[in-house]
């Protein structure tokens, strides 16, 4: 898949998978014109299918049903590093890193906004390899929130497939990482972040729900 083919494809999922604000009929209409620059393939389809859901709903609605979805389950956080180290001091490492890579691309977080959060990834993958080589990364999270969403038979769940389709396919490692966490869950050592995070992180911590 070419670069400025993945790039609209990070695009478009960075838009449907965000909080839908004052702006969000604009951003599906800019959406639909961004997938119709892409040629025919499974990721333009299943980001597709979830425009289509998504552009049928109010803001109201689609905003009830973001929060019903994403802030109401743990297990389909869009922090992606929650799945790989729960709870624990390697989180607090891994968002400290994060934001060592927004920094050295230009990018800025959004107010209250932590580095692992998957639009603002994808935002960063749309314009910068780096982003999406942190992606590849975080793959075995991103299949671990894609399979809660079909699990819950949520549309949210094409958008992130899409996204998996431009990442390519998984590596043994991955499956592995895959695995462990559908048998045990996340890592559970409860130490917080504080001592591990910089103050830009705990300013803009915010509790996992």
């Amino acid at each position: 898949m070419k670069r400025y083919e993945t790039a609209l494809i990070f695009g478009c999922a960075t838009v449907l998978l965000s909080y839908p604000d004052g702006s969000f009929s604009e951003d599906m209409a800019a959406s639909k014109n961004a997938l119709e620059r892409l040629p025919k393939c499974k990721a333009r389809n299943e980001l597709a299918s979830a425009l289509t859901w998504l552009s049928a709903m109010s803001a109201l609605e689609a905003a009830a049903n973001y929060v019903e979805t994403f802030d109401l389950q743990r297990r389909r956080s869009l922090h992606l590093t929650y799945y790989l180290h729960g709870d624990t001091r390697e989180r607090g490492l891994a968002l400290s890193a994060l934001v060592g890579v927004y920094r050295k691309e230009g990018f800025e977080l959004g107010s209250g906004e932590l580095p692992d959060y998957l639009p603002a990834l994808l935002e960063l993958a749309a314009a910068s390899t780096a982003g999406a080589a942190i992606l590849i990364e975080l793959r075995p999270a991103i299949v671990l929130l894609r399979d809660a969403l079909e699990k819950a038979r949520s549309p949210y769940g094409r958008a992130v497939t899409a996204v998996l389709e431009a990442l390519g396919s998984i590596s043994k490692t991955d499956k592995l990482v895959i695995e462990r966490y559908k048998a045990q869950g996340p890592p559970t050592e409860k130490v917080g972040l504080e001592p591990f995070a910089p103050p830009e992180i705990l300013s803009q911590r915010v509790e996992m729900r």
